[in-house]
């Protein structure tokens, strides 16, 4: 089994917990008390819609694709001061 990274926006609700969604996953909403929590789901919910759409035989969307076929942009940590 291949992994691909996607990207996910993460913001901090007022009334408390995280919301995560993903411009590279349409359809990719989690909601948590916490960060860890948050990102946990929507790692669930993303290979949940991934296997849908491997099983419904629809194409993935771009971001995933481009991925999928060996082209990957990552983007790591780097320490500035």
């Amino acid at each position: 089994m291949k992994e691909i990274l996607i990207a996910v926006q993460v913001e901090e609700l007022p009334e408390g917990g995280f919301l995560a969604t993903s411009l590279d996953l349409p359809g990719l909403i989690a909601h948590g008390r916490t960060l860890a929590e948050t990102l946990e789901i929507a790692q669930d919910v993303a290979r949940k819609l991934v296997e849908s759409y491997e099983e419904h035989g629809d194409e993935l969307p771009p971001a995933l694709r481009e991925q999928a076929a060996g082209t990957t942009e990552t983007r790591i940590p780097v320490a500035i001061s």
